[in-house]
């Protein structure tokens, strides 16, 4: 049995939203409500554009040169990224991951990480997708199969209220500070706090317009129950909210600034992480697992 370039693909439906998944990258492919789209989705039976709705483990975002220090072992990463010269978004977003579970409402997938260069550790990771009437919940489980090993996960879906263009559409980010990046290669160098921020003040409900982001937050203001809430709205009041809880303190948030007109802005990266830019190089918040040991985080995606 062949399947499209994207893998296997289970459609979930539940109340007023739909959702695809798809099983290279254990990828979001379209989320929606009463048919008007949640997330920017990718046809089937073409190449997924870029890291779009893709699981990342065992790391997000980037590790500068590649090269880091674990348990006083040095490591190089193969070069993913290499137009900057870094390791982007883990060793999974390109897997054909296993459906081992699938029914209306929730898909399971699973994978087993091999060790590899850079990355000498056996992880067991699962992705469970539960669609209701509370929107899509994202869950990633990892399990360290053999011996200590470094983690962090996060996910890439670029949101869109509706389809409505993003310059149009007005952003909510409650996060206190933002991670500075230096040159082409966005190399972090530190943190600034909000207000220091070269584009408007998001933690109010401000219009995107032209500002340009591509930058880690944190300090995140949550809600009573530790909740963290992103939510882009279009003109016409439809909205699409991002939630997750407190075993993610950061979130990449990204304007889409793409050089490919179909690419270009399309939706806005919402990408909460376990841990920073280049974490696994400081250490800063990285998730190490012992053996047997399991890391948990979850996020849903709904209408505002």
């Amino acid at each position: 049995m062949t399947h499209p370039l994207t893998g296997h693909e289970v459609r979930l439906s539940a109340g007023r939203y739909t959702a695809s998944i798809v099983s290279v990258g254990a990828s979001l492919r379209s989320l929606e409500h009463d048919g008007r789209p949640l997330v920017v989705g990718f046809e089937a039976d073409r190449l997924r554009p870029a890291y779009r709705g893709a699981v990342l483990a065992p790391w997000p975002n980037r590790v500068v040169d590649g090269r880091y220090v674990f348990d006083d072992v040095e490591q190089q990463l193969a070069l993913t990224e290499p137009e900057r010269g870094h390791a982007l978004h883990g060793l999974l977003v390109w897997t054909d991951w296993e459906v081992v579970g699938s029914d209306e409402t929730r898909a399971v997938l699973r994978t087993e990480l091999a060790p590899s260069a850079g990355y000498p550790h056996r992880l067991l990771v699962e992705v469970t997708y539960d669609l209701g009437e509370a929107g899509l919940t994202t869950t990633v489980t990892a399990r360290s199969l053999f011996d200590r090993a470094p983690y962090g996960t996060s996910a890439h879906p670029y949101l869109t209220a509706g389809g409505a263009r993003l310059d149009d559409c007005t952003l909510t980010l409650p996060a206190d500070r933002w991670v500075e990046t230096e040159g082409e290669r966005l190399l972090p160098f530190g943190e600034r706090a909000a207000a220091e921020a070269p584009w408007p003040d998001f933690r109010r409900p401000t219009p995107i317009g032209a500002a340009k982001v591509d930058h880690a937050f944190t300090g995140l203001v949550r809600e009573a129950d530790g909740t963290a809430r992103v939510r882009l709205e279009a003109p016409d009041g439809f909205a699409v909210e991002m939630t997750w809880g407190t075993e993610l303190d950061w979130v990449q948030v990204h304007t889409a600034d793409r050089p490919e007109p179909e690419l270009d802005r399309a939706g806005l990266a919402v990408e909460p992480m376990t841990c920073p830019p280049d974490a696994f190089r400081t250490g800063q918040d990285v998730v190490v697992l012992e053996p047997g040991a399991e890391h948990t985080a979850s996020w849903t995606i709904s209408a505002g």
